[in-house]
């Protein structure tokens, strides 16, 4: 199989766009990130929902995990406003990783070993001028393994 063989259209942001549109794509496309573009719709980065999750828990719970059990179930569910202001620019890393990216007709031990290496949720499929066609999930990746294994 090859990576336009499992690619989806997938959804993507803008580095300027408000994090807010990016949770709600992931949550109602079921994505565990999204592809950034720039003006010329290729790809600029990847963002993980993770990365997103880093950016509304408090930096002091991060340090000290002990500090989430001293906060009850009511005010612990309100975390979650505190990203409301900030843009995908905000959540990612500076600098800003290269995103993973491979061809469409990559195999999938290619696209394994970049979504490995890059610790990617998804990696970005790209034509011959570097815009993106779609992307291929780490779900999208392990059934398409699944069903190209053996048989037991």
């Amino acid at each position: 199989m090859q990576a336009h063989e499992i690619a989806m259209a997938a959804p993507t942001v803008r580095m300027d766009d408000p994090v807010s549109k990016a949770v709600q794509l992931m949550a109602v496309n079921r994505l565990p990130g999204l592809v950034v573009v720039d003006e010329a719709d290729r790809p600029a980065a990847v963002l993980p929902g993770t990365q997103v999750l880093r950016m509304a828990i408090p930096e002091s719970y991060q340090d000290d995990s002990a500090l989430v059990h001293t906060v009850d179930e009511v005010h612990a569910d309100l975390f979650w406003h505190g990203p409301g202001k900030l843009s995908v620019r905000d959540c990612l890393p500076d600098p800003v990783a290269k995103p993973a990216t491979v061809a469409p007709e990559a195999t999938l031990l290619e696209i394994a070993t970049k979504m490995a290496k890059k610790r990617s949720p998804l990696v970005a499929v790209v034509d011959r001028d570097g815009k993106l066609t779609g992307a291929v999930t780490l779900e999208r990746l392990l059934i398409s393994l699944a069903v190209a294994g053996p048989s037991d």
